[in-house]
């Protein structure tokens, strides 16, 4: 699909990693990456949306379009729906969340996403998953898990193991959720604007909040294995040696 439109949200401040958004990876910041990822994509226009001068400053000199954003912002999707609203963009537009700690995302899985909300009118969102096999990552409560519907529809997201086996082991319908979103903008206003849901707050799961307001989270596996985000300087140096080994600049 092409014709969308893809945001990056990314801020200056990080908990487990400070800054993260302008560390080097084999010669380029982590933002420059995640923006030349998104641009292999189908998206129209792919633009960076920040509340920092570092980040602005940085990503004007690789061409990137930046828009700049209230600081106050809870999450990534607020500071989406920021841009939205002052851009203008119609009700029925797509707008992809690209994470700015996602260095090495397909930008396959951009494009299916996308084609995901395209294809289903009834929804307002769309995601992706993965089957999830590994014991450690099914208990992990840092790895999201979602159950689906057979018409490809997202039921619920938690961070426990759902779901839950009774016999013991992973069930075969163990999926891992990848943080990836599409949004009709409606959707995304809707969203944002919403107070935080019950769930939500329990889960430190923003996307239930949507389930809350009952949007359609259109939902299907991966066309490609998903890539290795960035929270921990752990994951950094995986993701500089992945990118060593690959040769790869760009």
């Amino acid at each position: 699909m092409s014709g969308f439109l893809v945001v990056i949200p990314a801020r200056l401040k990080s908990e487990r990693l400070p800054q993260k958004a302008l560390l080097e990876i084999a010669g380029m910041s982590m933002i420059e990456r995640v923006y030349r990822q998104a641009r292999k994509s189908g998206a129209s226009e792919v633009i960076i949306a920040t509340d920092a001068d570092e980040i602005e400053r940085v990503a004007r000199s690789f061409g990137a379009a930046v828009e700049r954003t209230d600081a106050a912002h809870a999450s990534g999707t607020d500071r989406i729906a920021e841009v939205a609203r002052r851009r203008g963009w119609a009700d029925g537009e797509i707008v992809v969340n690209v994470q700015g700690d996602e260095p090495l995302i397909p930008p396959a899985l951009i494009d299916q996403v996308a084609g995901l909300l395209e294809a289903d009118r009834g929804a307002g969102m769309a995601t992706l998953m993965t089957p999830l096999k590994d014991p450690a990552e099914y208990t992990d409560p840092n790895m999201a898990k979602v159950i689906a519907s057979r018409d490809g529809a997202a039921l619920y997201f938690s961070r426990s193991p759902i779901p839950a086996s009774r016999d013991g082991g992973v069930p075969a319908a163990a999926r891992r959720h990848i943080g990836l979103y599409a949004y009709r903008v409606a959707c995304l206003k809707a969203v944002s604007a919403a107070p935080v849901a019950p769930a939500e707050r329990a889960e430190k799961l923003e996307q239930l909040r949507a389930l809350w307001l009952g949007e359609r989270i259109a939902i299907a596996d991966a066309i490609e294995a998903p890539a290795r985000g960035v929270d921990t300087a752990a994951d950094l140096a995986e993701v500089r040696r992945i990118v060593s080994e690959r040769g790869v600049r760009a």
